[in-house]
């Protein structure tokens, strides 16, 4: 079978070809985003990674297998696939290397903001010392939207820091073992009282019609003060106008943002002259996933090919619409 990737590389350094021993009797087509229209009519699996696969994609090929290499699926059409009967399907996070790769990030922004990275840069080169001091992660109170498997990985690992956790998700009932630093978790419709106390407010929580600029001008005013937002999840989550205007004001102390509004984003952007630290949408892009993610993706595959039911699908179907399998 043919697997068309809609990006060159995973990463550099990282090329698709090296899923070829895990995928030996398949080929490999890896194109840009751009070229994805080009190639589509010859796929029997679609892998977009960052490309959008719309219904005018779905129509002209013939695959029945749309399969994410990662977690998001914002860039498929599924309501499309479903009506042609192609499966979509993600990787998990969980066991993957996934979820730590961008638990890992979220701490990295947490430190650069609480240690004034910015500040200590012009202090470096103007000769100062000893100065700006910084906010230690101890005994400070993170709230961590989302408690799925990058919710939890993140709150194992700031555990280790000595912080107070909140939680917000939508089974606040459930319970959540290994983790006795977590004081309360929230349902939903309690997001703005889980705000308040919080020194640090993470989003890890997955994106859906339904939360939308959930983070929006009344979520950013109930933050506590001087507070530090960070988002690792998808910038659809955040009303990003709502953000600059309690940066501007000083409400929030700063932002550190993997994902924005749109990808690529215009970096002359206002939001940018804030307290904002940056990455291009690299969270989940670590060795670790790659080769990880190699293994299940593999293993995705394989049940595909064999008439089998895909794991970890986003639709229903009952008949695929392939051929080839």
């Amino acid at each position: 079978m043919k697997i068309l990737f809609g990006r060159e590389h995973f990463s550099a350094g990282l090329p698709w070809q090296g899923l070829a021993p895990l995928l030996p009797e398949h080929e490999i087509i890896a194109c840009s985003q751009a070229d994805i229209a080009r190639h589509i009519s010859d796929a029997d699996i679609v892998v977009p990674f960052s490309a959008r696969v719309d219904r005018s994609l779905i129509e002209q090929g013939h695959f029945g297998l749309i399969q994410q290499f990662g977690v998001g699926l914002d860039t498929v059409d599924i309501e499309a696939a479903t009506e042609a009967g192609v499966w979509v399907a993600r990787l998990p996070a969980g066991n993957t290397r996934n979820a730590d790769s961008v638990a890992e990030l979220a701490i990295m922004f947490m430190l650069m903001l609480s240690r004034r990275l910015p500040e200590l840069r012009t202090a470096w080169q103007e000769g100062r010392w000893a100065e700006p001091p910084g906010f230690a992660l101890t005994d400070k109170t993170a709230c961590i939207l989302g408690l799925g498997d990058i919710g939890m990985a993140l709150a194992r690992r700031l555990q280790a820091f000595g912080m107070k956790l909140l939680a917000v998700r939508n089974n606040p009932e459930r319970e959540v073992l290994g983790i006795p630093s977590l004081k309360q978790v929230f349902g939903p419709k309690e997001l703005i009282t889980a705000l308040h106390e919080a020194d640090y407010t993470i989003a890890c929580i997955r994106y859906t019609p339904e939360t939308h600029h959930l983070l929006n001008a009344e979520a950013f005013e109930a933050m506590k003060p001087g507070s530090f937002f960070i988002n690792v999840a998808r910038g659809g989550l955040v009303d990003h106008e709502a953000l600059f205007a309690a940066l501007q004001s000083g409400h929030l102390a700063g932002a550190g943002l993997d994902v924005f509004w749109e990808e690529p984003v215009a970096l002359t952007h206002q939001l940018f002259q804030q307290n904002v630290v940056v990455t291009p949408h690299i969270a989940g892009l670590t060795d670790a996933f790659y080769h990880q993610g190699a293994l299940v993706f593999a293993k995705n595959i394989g049940r595909y090919v064999r008439g089998e039911l895909p794991l970890y699908t986003a639709n229903q179907i009952a008949h695929c619409r392939s051929s080839r399998r």
